[in-house]
């Protein structure tokens, strides 16, 4: 309670301070708008009335306001007059308009808020130089003009009086071309590439004109030749022998000619000459266009140096380890007469069996002691294991451990829990050196601390997957919390995204806050948080499908592994006109798993066993979680993908030893102590503990920063509810690239997205669309789960043939 009220007492603020008020803040925002636009309207009527203003606002301003015989032409009167003539006559001239521009956005800004997507400091920047340069420009450009301002014409003059009127130009123009090479990132590699293009461009229109002259005159030379013969005819005497022909008769069938010939008539056919001389013959040689290998279809995209995946959000700032609170001191609080009390106890009640040691040592952590003892000669192991209950007796401890032996070290292990257990706080893990130098690791998380006192840190994408279950109120929530924020402190939303499967609704909701970062979510889910067991076997179908769709990406790419992928995608070695794309982490998080096992069974089991078998390659990580470690929620297929597991405090034998496939975990003393099993690795921890406050601190920091439009899109599923497959094609709603991509695929005889991708230059989406209106057309086979679909047409005629069916039919 004390404690609950410290935390209420740091949250209580003395008072808001005008300035970080909202309304003000509404306020601010629109005064700027309006100031924006006064000085907006105040220079267009400048620039329109200046010469009928120009000798009334040379005036004292007070002198101006008060007299009612001078009367200005500008829209604003005489406050607009005065205002315009001072920024653009006296001061910066035309470029002042610069002014309005930037009021506009900084209300814009504090409006929006983060969501603003102009940067303002750069905004400013550009400002700042353009109220110098341009009004410059225009004085030298325009000398007599009076709309560069007073400021540039003073600098002009001062300019020409030290480097003359060439030198300053020179100076004026280097100034410029430095600016904007800086600020636009104008690289040589851009120049060469824009003249380049602008090259092939003249070259190209060159060969057109070419060509079209060389059609003209083969057009002519046509029209000359059949002319040649007509006239040879005319002037030709007709022969006696000579019959004329009779002329043709067509039947009504348009597929047959009938001709009537008089077989006596003689037709005067001149033979054709044989060839003499093969140089007089021209030969066309048709180029055989060949397929471009990877390298020079990414031969272009080197030139931009390499992709950085960060820049869509170049602005976001990871978290602040500020954000968490301290729930304990980092150091352990070791009591010697504690400790030497257990170790009396452990000597004599193995003394009481005939057991004799002959060392003993001690091992403080921060809620579990480690007594290490090495037996005397003769003294066998399973002798001191069966006495588990015995020392726990003696000990009047609950939790009690016996590790016979220690692998690989020659002692046996006596864990026994401490009087004064210290909390481990998930600051002191985040900000522990051994987290912070973990960021070669593609998925760190920091899970808490050994009984050594030492931070647990591991790499999720290593294990690949983890099985976590604990009974009700043992710390398994408190486990999730810490490696999902272990993952938000280290890692760019370009980098990772979560699919959060929560069928409580209650555990994972904090996290709605950071859809447009770092989740994912079916296109048609309105929740990025899929509460809903027949969203959940559509969105774990849809991993599938992502799953299939980038095994072909990594087969184009002739890589192994997701790593591999990514780099190679940043170096620019894989075009995105062929499909390719960077490709983020997937971890799926399912929370109480037991409940879609009993409602969902096998429709949940077989995408999760199939993710679970193939996913780890291509960068989808499954987090599965359940209160109720049975048999038939965490089945042998599960068990076998899933060699990573943490237990938390169980209530029996036997959910121990389904879970870790050993006893052990109905030993612990909850709150957050686990046993974690890494292959044939046992080892016990204290779970770092974060609070929900913390938690919804943390997800409001990464939501307030700019995001991206929506949540990371999964790959849309269609279920047999859906009416995918064999089913009516309605032609309105047919995508207006149906028939093109039916050629693609009769022509290759491939029926897989991923081809429509890269031959139509489609998204995934639209290509799985079109795949889904091909199936219904009859055209391909049924979804077959990694094999590409069939193909169910044979060649194009009768593709042609099944498209005309289908126009006609609708």
């Amino acid at each position: 309670m004390a404690k609950k009220a410290k935390r209420n007492t740091k949250k209580k603020k003395a008072g808001t301070p005008f300035y970080k008020n909202k309304s003000f803040h509404t306020f601010l925002g629109f005064f700027n708008i309006f100031l924006g636009l006064f000085l907006l309207l105040a220079f267009i009527s400048y620039f329109n009335n200046w010469k009928a203003d120009q000798n009334l606002v040379s005036k004292p301003f007070f002198e101006l306001l008060s007299d009612p015989n001078y009367s200005v032409q500008n829209l604003l009167g005489k406050l607009g007059a005065v205002t315009a003539h001072q920024f653009i006559h006296r001061w910066f001239g035309w470029p002042s308009i610069l002014f309005a521009g930037l009021l506009f956005i900084l209300g814009s800004r504090v409006l929006v808020g983060p969501n603003f997507k102009i940067s303002i400091p750069r905004y400013i920047k550009h400002i700042i130089f353009y109220l110098i340069w341009l009004p410059l420009l225009t004085a030298y450009i325009f000398p007599n003009s009076s709309l560069s301002g007073s400021i540039a014409h003073e600098t002009k003059v001062w300019l020409m009086s030290i480097a003359g009127p060439w030198g300053s130009s020179l100076i004026l123009t280097f100034v410029g071309i430095a600016f904007f090479s800086i600020a636009y990132n104008i690289s040589p590699e851009k120049i060469r590439s824009f003249l380049g293009k602008s090259k092939s461009k003249l070259d190209s229109l060159k060969d057109n004109v070419v060509e079209t002259a060389q059609g003209l005159n083969q057009s002519a030379e046509e029209n000359i030749a059949q002319a040649a013969p007509e006239q040879n005819n005319a002037e030709k005497p007709e022969l006696a022998e000579e019959t004329p022909i009779e002329p043709v008769v067509l039947d009504e069938e348009p597929n047959e000619t009938k001709i009537d010939l008089d077989l006596d008539a003689k037709v005067d056919i001149a033979p054709k000459k044989p060839i003499e001389d093969p140089d007089d013959v021209d030969m066309e040689v048709v180029q055989v266009k060949e397929e471009k290998t990877i390298e020079e279809s990414t031969k272009d995209l080197k030139d931009f140096g390499e992709y950085d995946p960060t820049l869509d959000l170049s602005r976001y700032k990871l978290p602040s380890i500020d954000i968490l609170e301290d729930h304990g001191t980092s150091s352990i609080n070791v009591d010697p007469e504690e400790l030497e009390a257990n170790k009396t106890r452990i000597v004599n009640t193995l003394k009481d069996y005939k057991i004799e040691i002959s060392k003993i040592s001690a091992t403080v952590g921060p809620t579990v002691s480690l007594y290490e003892i090495v037996p005397a000669a003769g003294v066998r192991i399973s002798k001191i294991k069966n006495l588990e209950d015995d020392i726990a007796l003696s000990l009047s401890a609950l939790g009690i451990r016996i590790i016979a032996p220690i692998p690989g070290k020659g002692t046996i292990g006596i864990e026994v829990p401490r009087t004064n257990p210290n909390t481990v706080s998930m600051k002191a893990v985040i900000g522990s050196e051994k987290f912070k130098a973990a960021n070669k690791m593609a998925l760190p998380i920091a899970l808490g601390r050994t009984i050594s006192n030492e931070t647990f840190v591991t790499d999720l994408a290593k294990m690949p997957h983890l099985l976590m279950a604990g009974a009700t109120g043992q710390g398994k929530s408190v486990g999730l919390n810490a490696i999902l924020s272990s993952i938000l402190f280290k890692k760019h939303p370009s980098q990772v995204k979560f699919v959060l499967v929560d069928p409580k609704k209650v555990e994972l909701t904090l996290y709605n806050k950071i859809e447009r970062h770092f989740l994912a979510k079916l296109p048609d889910n309105e929740d990025a948080i899929i509460t809903d067991t027949t969203k959940v076997i559509h969105t774990l179908n849809s991993l599938c499908i992502e799953m299939d769709q980038r095994y072909d990406l990594l087969k184009n790419a002739m890589v192994r592994n997701i790593a591999e992928y990514n780099k190679k995608f940043i170096q620019r070695k894989l075009n995105p006109n062929d499909g390719h794309r960077y490709l983020p982490y997937i971890v799926l998080v399912v929370d109480e798993f037991a409940d879609l096992i009993m409602t969902a069974g096998k429709e949940v089991e077989t995408p999760i066993a199939r993710l679970a078998q193939l996913a780890r390659a291509i960068g989808i990580h499954l987090i599965i979680a359940t209160q109720r470690p049975s048999v038939n929620v965490i089945t042998g297929i599960i068990k076998a993908n899933f060699p990573a597991r943490i237990a938390f405090r169980v209530t029996s034998k036997i959910d121990s030893r389904t879970i870790l496939d050993t006893g052990g975990a109905d030993q612990l003393i909850g709150r957050g102590d686990m046993l974690m099993s890494l292959g044939n690795d046992l080892i016990r921890l204290q779970c770092a503990f974060i609070d929900t406050p913390e938690v919804e601190e943390l997800c409001e920091y990464i939501g307030g920063q700019q995001g991206y439009p929506e949540a990371f899109q999964l790959p849309e599923y269609v279920g047999e509810e859906g009416g995918s497959g064999g089913g009516a094609l309605d032609m309105e709603d047919r995508d207006v690239l149906f028939e093109d991509a039916a050629r693609v695929v009769v022509s290759t005889q491939q029926g897989s997205a991923s081809l429509l991708q890269r031959k139509l230059k489609l998204g995934y989406n639209r290509a799985g669309r079109i795949v889904d209106q091909l199936e219904a057309a009859g055209i391909i086979g049924p979804f077959e789960g990694s094999k590409a679909r069939q193909v169910l047409v044979p060649d194009e005629m009768a593709l042609e043939q099944l498209l005309k069916n289908l126009n006609e039919k609708n």
